[in-house]
């Protein structure tokens, strides 16, 4: 019996965006122009966005003998390992290669695709993919 894994986005990069969220708050609150406010109240929306899904999303991946629990603005989905496939993909943009874990579920006619990067987990998706192939039965 192994013990239950899990990842989430970093609690630093949280804190920053709740931070800065509270920064951009109170410059737009202490504007004085319009299309000022306006701007940098949306900003302060999507850092609080940020924050939110930050916070409340944790643990974002959760493993153990039974499968994987992914955790959704939604809710928490729990997945099967054998209902489960686990890919690691590779990307090239802009000359940069960035990897990303999916997680292929299916259950009859049943399907959905979830894609964590580097921010979901809090890690490299490579070393997380390595955790996954080792647990899995």
């Amino acid at each position: 019996m192994n013990p239950p894994r899990s990842w989430s986005p970093k609690p630093v990069l949280v804190g920053v965006a709740w931070g800065l969220a509270a920064v951009s708050l109170l410059v737009t609150v202490l504007s004085s122009e319009a299309t000022t406010r306006l701007l940098l109240g949306l900003a302060t929306l999507l850092l609080l966005a940020l924050g939110t899904h930050g916070t409340f999303v944790r643990p974002r991946l959760l493993v153990d003998d039974s499968g994987v629990t992914v955790r959704t603005p939604t809710g928490a989905r729990h997945l099967p390992w054998h209902e489960v496939k686990v890919r690691l993909v590779h990307t090239r943009r802009l000359g940069r290669e960035t990897a990303t874990l999916e997680l292929d579920w299916h259950r009859g006619e049943d399907e959905q695709l979830f894609v964590l990067t580097q921010l979901d987990l809090g890690t490299d998706p490579r070393d997380v993919a390595d955790v996954l192939h080792a647990l899995r039965p």
